[in-house]
């Protein structure tokens, strides 16, 4: 007997077998809800219900003699999987699987099944984009802003197995005055070739030039204020110089010589802010000269992205840049159907979108989780000047993005979720009623790094770069020291699955809401809950079936599977597709690492408990082989929706 999901096929005998005892049993009654939840130890059973309780309110009875009169009901000749059924405490229903029965169907679903098993289609697939990472291009991706890839990676893995259409975009914040900064420097260069990877080489040149441009805004800005004699404003501009001249010094450390030359390039321009503020509106206005800069830029940029996405295995169905929405009038568009609704505002030559009003006049509050008296800011759609912000930009690409598929999956920050809220409260004011209901923002904490703090400004960040090129040569090390036996080759190429798969493991395995600590113990190590342990829980399980000969096989007999461990690796594997399920449905990767680690637990535990190719029996030994084998089918299957590579050898 094979089928794709075992413990939910135990889980329909149970509830079968409640409605056939309430139906005999309390034929009057009408048949409520039916919950069956896993009991935390396999000797109270393996699924409980508590339905007795709600029965017995109904029928003014004691729910435990509810309880005992649908247990005497049950008739378990009707059911291949239901091996005992008894009360427990003042009115549970607990059901026990027939464990033989239970592990053919578990063990023969898996190998059956194989590469397959544990993902469960959805019978309504829908088209979805995850847009993911979307890092401005003007430094290198750093350990801050690696989550997100990571995330939106599995997302999008776990979706298409799951049976749906799914693509991925990124999007390129190519409009505002931060890549007006990046640009003007590189023209003040002579828009140098790349000495180094081109993300590094653009995050110097954005990082100098920004600190370069600030110091004369404020120098000016100073100097407008003392002949105004406005105290505060004298004391408060002076901090912020002092604190960015102290950023120049490090700079010039760090890059004497582009420091030197961008100040001397710089200082012939006698305004260089207002400098930066016209090439941003020329790139706004799809200017050719403008267009042709920012755009060369930012694609240096881009390249470095691609190579460091390379090394993780991350590609993009779509690069979406975000000046093609305003070249297009798609975003004049969206502003003139906004200024002919009831929410815009013109005040001081800024135009403003209400956001709290329209989640009051459309009754909104409730349907997004709020209090009615939580006042939700007010957005800035366009400046004076007539540029526009992110938020008005990303109204126009977020509409596009639904013309392309039924539901958008943003992941983007926490400190972006005022942003996106206001911009699906946008959606719902243009009448984009069911493109907002679908609009999901996957919203993540930060990765921290003990002891450093991270300022792009400063150019203090470490790279993903630096994180994955260390994490692959911590991880040689140890291979060194574990497998002295391995060819160099070897030893190279186990380094870089493993050390890549660390980081990808460390930075999903923690529930998003919360911030990822991110230390080396805890990444690399190989004796619990981290990618090389879970990674080395598979490969010792190839070697286990790799050892086994012709002459120590036999037929499985699975009613000899009876340790406590060997049917708790029964019940975890035959769980795997309702993780999968649930991880999915509700946008949950962080569950599938807990998984891979209590699977792993429960194997080495049994490892180090019983033998398998030396078990007192042939047929013994043959049956701990089968189990053997599907945990480790299992294992490679999970490990593959969150991206890690599932070793032979380590």
């Amino acid at each position: 007997m094979i089928h794709g999901n075992p413990f939910d096929l135990f889980r329909q005998e149970c509830r079968a077998a409640l409605v056939s005892a309430i139906t005999k049993t309390f034929p009057s009654a009408n048949i409520p809800i039916i919950n069956l939840n896993k009991t935390p130890d396999i000797e109270l059973g393996q699924l409980a219900s508590s339905l007795s309780f709600e029965l017995a309110r109904k029928l003014d009875m004691k729910p435990s003699v509810v309880a005992e009169q649908l247990v005497e009901a049950i008739d378990k000749s009707r059911f291949d999987l239901i091996a005992k059924v008894s009360t427990a405490g003042a009115g549970y229903i607990n059901f026990y699987v027939n464990f033989p029965r239970f592990s053919q169907l578990t063990l023969e679903s898996v190998k059956n099944n194989d590469k397959s098993y544990g993902y469960i289609k959805t019978e309504k697939p829908v088209k979805i984009i995850v847009e993911h990472t979307s890092v401005n291009p003007l430094h290198p991706i750093h350990i801050g802003q690696a989550r997100n890839p990571m995330i939106g990676d599995a997302l999008a893995c776990i979706l298409k197995l799951r049976g749906h259409d799914v693509s991925t975009h990124y999007y390129i914040d190519d409009v505002g005055r931060q890549s007006s900064v990046v640009a003007y420097g590189y023209e003040k260069l002579g828009r140098p070739k790349p000495t180094e990877k081109s993300d590094l080489f653009v995050g110097k040149i954005y990082t100098v030039t920004c600190c370069i441009s600030e110091i004369n805004r404020l120098k000016k800005a100073k100097e407008q204020v003392i002949t105004t004699q406005a105290v505060d404003d004298i004391a408060k501009i002076g901090k912020e110089l002092d604190e960015w001249i102290a950023i120049a010094d490090e700079l010039k450390e760090k890059h004497s010589t582009l420091f030197e030359m961008l100040t001397i390039k710089i200082s012939e321009d006698e305004n260089p802010e207002e400098e930066i503020n016209k090439l941003n509106r020329r790139y706004e206005d799809g200017e050719p000269v403008a267009k042709q800069l920012v755009r060369e830029v930012s694609d240096l940029c881009l390249d470095g992205f691609r190579q460091t996405q390379a090394k993780i295995s991350v590609t993009y169905d779509s690069w979406d840049w975000e000046s093609d929405f305003v070249w297009s009038g798609q975003v004049t568009e969206i502003m003139n159907n906004l200024k002919a609704s009831p929410f815009i505002y013109f005040k001081n030559g800024v135009w403003g979108f209400d956001a709290d009003k329209v989640a009051k006049q459309l009754q909104l509050k409730p349907k997004l989780g709020m209090k009615e008296n939580h006042e939700i800011p007010q957005l800035t759609l366009m400046r004076a000047d007539g540029t526009t912000l992110y938020t008005t930009r990303d109204i126009a690409y977020s509409i596009w993005k639904f013309q392309c598929a039924e539901k958008v999956i943003n992941v983007i920050g926490m400190e972006q979720s005022l942003a996106q809220l206001q911009l699906k409260l946008a959606m719902y004011a243009l009448n984009y009623n069911k493109e907002a209901d679908n609009f999901v923002h996957f919203a993540y904490n930060l990765v921290a790094l003990p002891g450093y703090k991270m300022s792009s400004r400063r150019g203090h960040y470490i790279t993903f770069d630096q994180v994955l090129d260390e994490a692959v040569e911590r991880a040689y090390q140890e291979v060194c020291k574990r497998s002295p036996m391995f060819s160099e080759e070897e030893k190279r190429s186990i380094a870089n699955f493993v050390g890549i798969g660390a980081v990808r493991y460390a930075l999903i395995d923690v529930d998003p809401s919360k911030q990822v600590l991110f230390t080396w113990d805890r990444v690399l190590n190989f004796e619990t809950n981290s990618a090389p342990y879970v990674q080395y829980t598979h490969a010792r399980a190839c070697s286990i079936i790799r050892k086994a000969t012709d002459n120590t096989i036999a037929a499985p007999a699975y009613n000899l599977l009876a340790e406590k461990i060997e049917q708790e690796i029964i019940l975890q594997l035959a769980c795997f597709p309702d993780m999968f399920i649930e991880a999915t449905e509700y946008l949950k990767p962080f569950m599938i690492a807990d998984y891979v680690n209590m699977l792993a637990d429960k194997f080495n535990t049994f490892y180090n408990a019983v033998s398998v190719i030396k078990a007192e029996t042939l047929e013994l030994s043959s049956t701990r082989l089968v189990l053997t084998d599907a945990v480790r089918t299992v294992l490679r299957n999970a490990l593959a929706l969150i991206g890690v590579v599932a070793p032979e050898r380590m």
